[in-house]
């Protein structure tokens, strides 16, 4: 089997052809809007802010909102996370802050749609989905045709629902550092985070993990940019101490429950590769995702359930590993096991790393496609809903088939 991450070549459309382009040219050619699970009741303790960010992520608003409120972050309530290079249309909720105190505001690149209050905290996964309006820069009106054929088969067979490329991290890693965490691998660990230079870091930054490689850790630590602060805290605690160990629990948990999530969609996303082809089919032994609730169920009869499938009602789903998951049986259970074997992993496992420890779930190989429409101005315009926790991406590199020019 492969390694499960979306590759040039493995497409659910890969019949049809790409139309190439170049996207996320400039944040505007991304634009993201929450599509609320709730909406605010005007009364409680939280007050709840719709903003409209540029050029941002949602922590760097977030850190924006706690500063000039001089508030912990914690207290600062997101349903999802929107990339940095796009127009992202999300809510925050801020606990225990005036509405009056947040009109005053005024943060560059954050506009200030509006605001109520709500009894709750806004937690992740609090969304009916996200909305899209995507700009396809350096293609020609004639490329309508192509893509409005690509959207059909999508929206007929559903959109892969592989994790995208983003959540592994600028270096490509989180889940090899993930994979390393989970095993308490702690040499693999620093080794993957503190050193092997990539080739498309700066001169000094390829410097700083070389003399790690070499074993010079002071020399390293001299060299390691301020900026990149996770990092810098695990070398300084390895140069004062020498404790590989407790160099990484240095790393905030926070960080290290992202590395292990990524590990696990690293997981998930051999599961979508290896059944891509019949990624609308149920077999025996599946647990079918019920798309309206989120349920599963156990397929004990594929052909009678094949018709919901074919109207996008249900799913087969996929793993994230953990040692409270539920596994499926036949042939969809005899595949999770594969991949499990072929890690050296049993589902226990999970249970293992300190502070760490992941109960699992299910998450459908599919999702839906709604409200898709086509148009042309200054390149492809392309918008469509996707469910919470699913990728725009998906459906771009769909379309696009050129992921080189990206």
């Amino acid at each position: 089997m492969d390694d499960g991450l979306p590759m040039e070549g493995r497409y659910l459309t890969g019949d049809l052809p790409g139309i190439g382009g170049k996207i996320k040219v400039q944040p505007e050619d991304f634009v993201v809007e929450e599509l609320p699970l709730y909406e605010p009741c005007g009364q409680g303790e939280h007050t709840y802010v719709r903003i409209e960010k540029r050029g941002l992520s949602t922590f760097e608003a977030v850190r924006a909102f706690a500063r000039e409120l001089r508030i912990p972050t914690r207290d600062i309530g997101y349903a999802g996370i929107k990339d940095a290079q796009a127009v992202a249309r999300q809510t925050l909720s801020l606990m225990q802050v005036e509405p009056e105190e947040v009109e005053k505001l005024r943060i560059p690149n954050i506009k200030i749609l509006w605001i109520n209050r709500h009894s709750n905290k806004l937690r992740r996964g609090h969304l009916r989905g996200n909305r899209f309006i995507i700009r396809v820069r350096g293609v020609e009106e004639s490329v309508l045709p192509r893509a409005r054929q690509v959207l059909e088969l999508l929206r007929r067979r559903g959109v892969p629902n592989h994790y995208g490329l983003q959540r592994f991290g600028h270096r490509a890693n989180s889940h090899t550092l993930g994979r390393a965490l989970l095993r308490e691998d702690t040499v693999s660990f620093l080794a993957e985070f503190l050193g092997l230079p990539r080739p498309q870091e700066t001169e000094l930054m390829r410097e700083a993990r070389s003399r790690f490689d070499a074993g010079d850790w002071e020399g390293a630590l001299e060299l390691w940019p301020s900026g990149m602060a996770n990092e810098r805290r695990a070398l300084r605690t390895l140069v004062e101490t020498g404790d590989e160990a407790r160099a990484v629990r240095s790393v905030p948990r926070r960080m290290r429950r992202f590395l292990l999530s990524a590990y696990q969609s690293h997981l998930f996303n051999r599961i979508v590769a290896a059944r891509l082809g019949e990624i609308d089919r149920v077999r025996e032994g599946d647990l079918a995702w019920k798309h309206d609730s989120g349920a599963v169920f156990l397929v004990e009869d594929a052909e009678a359930e094949q018709p919901r499938a074919e109207r996008l009602k249900i799913s087969p789903s996929g793993p994230i590993f953990g040692y409270k998951m539920l596994m499926p049986q036949g042939e969809p259970g005899r595949l999770e096991r594969e991949v499990l074997e072929e890690e050296g992993l049993a589902l226990e496992d999970f249970r293992r790393p300190r502070g760490l420890k992941a109960k699992g779930a299910r998450r459908p190989l599919r999702v839906p496609l709604r409200e898709a429409e086509l148009w042309y101005n200054e390149g492809l315009m392309i918008s469509f809903d996707l469910p919470s926790g699913s990728y725009a991406t998906n459906v771009l590199r769909e379309i696009v088939k050129d992921e080189g020019r990206r």
